[in-house]
């Protein structure tokens, strides 16, 4: 059986964590041309039974690789002579970065520079797309949006790291030539999103009756993106974004936490009856640092690219509590940890070394 040819090969860095894999999904079904190499580590919040609905598709693959090492990226380049780099690799949890800020910098700035120059050293015209989040933007008052050229203010080590990852980007693009784009997406909530989120920690939370902390006054807002929303900006913006340029990715829904948890609360009580599950909301002390609002102004990717949220809010919510509660299992495996069997299972001995 000859082998399928592919006009081009793109690696995805982070594909098994929670926006990568919704986003590696998305491509593999949209892009049977397209050859998608899923680069990841496989740290905590890495899972690849996310995965499992394209794991044999054959414009596929997974290598586990960490991107912070420089061998294992160049032999990763030498064997898939990439076109392209949509890079989510990232640690990504605040309140981890604040406990521990070292696997923030060497992830997120280290593993990020050396990808910049393994495209670099190839000498190949590479696209590198690299997904950041509003809060290198740091804290908005009451009012007012974040806009591509607003002051970078971050407030905890994780947005720190990224910050410092967006300049490295651009400074390779300024300085080396390189084709890169860059965008700044708002709170994602959606399937398969590591249950220490607040989505679904909440609906883990709710279901077993458990207490579901909040923040101080759980008064800080946040602009809401559904996560297949972002992942069709992401294929646009990798496809279609202009050399150079950022892009801020937003869905204009500005909610507060405590009405997230409430939200989801009322659609856990309309599915399993019982409640008021928002009952059991407690206040926790606050986060140091904790920013107060983020909102995006997300004109550019509308006018330039086309670029809309298709889902609703509220819909968007109730398909999520759905996602969860028909696949409580999953989340099971990710408490408990039984997750990471997946790998040894399904993957380590057919790993091929690069």
């Amino acid at each position: 059986m000859s082998k399928p040819r592919f006009s081009s090969t793109i690696a995805v860095t982070g594909g098994a964590g929670f926006i990568g894999s919704n986003l590696l999904t998305y491509l593999v079904d949209h892009h049977h041309d397209r050859q998608f190499v899923n680069l990841d580590t496989l740290t905590y919040a890495g899972n690849l039974a996310n995965l499992k609905s394209i794991e044999d598709r054959p414009n596929y693959r997974f290598v586990k690789l960490d991107i912070a090492d420089s061998g294992a990226v160049e032999a990763a380049f030498d064997r898939f002579q990439f076109d392209g780099i949509i890079h989510l690799a990232a640690e990504t949890h605040v309140d981890r970065s604040i406990l521990g800020p070292h696997p923030f910098i060497r992830t997120n700035v280290a593993g990020t520079l050396t990808l910049l120059e393994a495209v670099r050293q190839s000498g190949r015209r590479i696209r590198f797309h690299h997904v950041s989040t509003d809060e290198v933007f740091g804290s908005l008052g009451p009012t007012g949006l974040f806009r591509e050229d607003s002051p970078y203010r971050p407030s905890s080590p994780y947005a720190a790291s990224k910050a410092s990852a967006d300049h490295l980007v651009r400074a390779y693009h300024q300085t080396f030539g390189l084709d890169c784009v860059i965008t700044n997406c708002s709170n994602n909530f959606g399937p398969y999103q590591f249950p220490e989120k607040l989505v679904p920690l909440t609906i883990r939370n709710a279901v077993a009756g458990e207490t579901i902390p909040v923040y101080g006054d759980g008064l800080q807002v946040r602009d809401w993106l559904y996560v297949a929303d972002h992942c069709r900006a992401l294929d646009l913006v990798f496809r279609e974004g202009v050399t150079g340029s950022t892009y801020l990715i937003g869905a204009d829904n500005e909610v507060t936490n405590r009405e997230i948890i409430q939200r989801v609360c009322r659609e856990l009580d309309r599915r399993l009856g019982g409640g008021p599950r928002e009952k059991l909301m407690r206040t926790v002390a606050d986060r140091p640092g904790h920013d107060r609002r983020y909102a995006m102004d997300s004109a550019k990717i509308r006018q330039e690219l086309g670029w809309a949220p298709s889902v609703s809010f509220d819909d968007a919510i109730a398909a999520t509590v759905d996602w969860y509660l028909t696949h409580a299992d999953w989340l099971d495996a990710c408490v408990t940890g039984e997750y990471r069997k997946y790998y040894e299972l399904n993957y380590s001995n057919r790993q091929q070394a690069l």
